[in-house]
């Protein structure tokens, strides 16, 4: 039996992934992102509200009408349709790509590397777009459709790269997702009381799953999963501050009552633990989805 590697395509993105080239460019442009003041815009851009990233959905609408547009230019006869179409496109296409630039500043360095080229080639597109347009508001038809096809040509490559970092990096998926389908019903023995000095956090294991023990005055103890669900940075060693966590990776904030993400970039709440003190020992079981979401609300 012949086995056969991973063929031209993911080898040359296994390299991009690997490519240390335009570093010094990534750090220079992340920068600029991170200090643009956008306020509470920034958790809104990131998808907070809707539960996961916001920028896959806005960008279906630009590359809706820009197929339908080239869809519409391989009809006869057909001009207004397919100029409103790529006029739609590229209004569309600037809140999508401010979403996909906030996003981006808060991934790890391979993410970026192939975020940026997936980055370029959507402005590309949208280069060649406006350039369709152009073209047939001067009469040149044929051009402004040879123009569109390259267009929707380049956000096809565009669009392969941003799947390539939504399934094959997992950027914008929720890392701790994974908790509540390995963690075993029940109460599981964390330690002595002795081991969690108040006010301070304390990484612990439940069924090998890493989590955070908070061991709070009054005898109250806090657990959450340790892998935060942004990136799966180690909250245990983040901030403690007003009944929150925050992740030392890029800081997102956590309630350590129920684990919901008061802050993003993540747009996942935390898995939460019931947690309770028995013969000096602290012992912690998986919560109730539904106890955790009348909580949040």
């Amino acid at each position: 039996m012949t086995h056969r590697g991973p063929g031209p395509v993911l080898s040359a993105l296994d390299r991009l992934e690997r490519w240390t080239g335009a570093d010094q460019v990534i750090d220079a442009v992340q920068q600029k992102v991170r200090s643009v003041p956008l306020g509470a815009g920034r958790d809104a851009l990131h998808g907070r509200w809707l539960g996961h990233p916001v920028h896959p959905l806005l960008v279906q609408v630009p590359i809706g009408s820009w197929l339908s547009a080239t869809v519409l230019d391989l009809l006869p006869g057909v001009r207004r349709g397919p100029r409103a179409l790529i006029g739609i496109g590229l209004a569309t296409a600037v809140p999508a790509a401010v979403a996909g630039w906030v996003d981006w500043a808060e991934l790890h360095r391979q993410q970026q590397r192939v975020g940026l080229v997936h980055a370029l080639a959507n402005g590309a597109a949208i280069s060649l777009f406006a350039g369709s347009v152009v073209a047939r508001f001067r009469g040149r038809e044929r051009t402004g459709k040879a123009l569109g096809l390259a267009g929707l040509s380049v956000t096809g490559l565009g669009g392969a790269l941003g799947g390539h970092m939504a399934y094959r990096q997992a950027s914008g998926a929720n890392h701790a997702e994974y908790v509540p389908h390995v963690v075993t019903p029940g109460w599981h023995r964390l330690g002595d009381v002795a081991d969690f000095p108040v006010g301070q956090a304390v990484r612990r294991h439940v069924d090998e799953v890493p989590v955070m023990v908070v061991h709070e005055s009054g005898n109250v103890v806090r657990v959450l999963a340790d892998r935060c669900s942004h990136m799966a940075g180690p909250l245990s060693e983040g901030d403690i501050i007003d009944g929150c966590v925050r992740c030392p990776w890029h800081g997102s904030v956590f309630r350590l009552a129920d684990g919901w993400n008061v802050r993003g970039p993540a747009t996942a709440p935390q898995p939460a633990f019931d947690a309770r003190i028995v013969d000096g020992a602290v012992e912690a079981r998986l919560r109730n989805l539904e106890t955790k979401t009348r909580n949040a609300g």
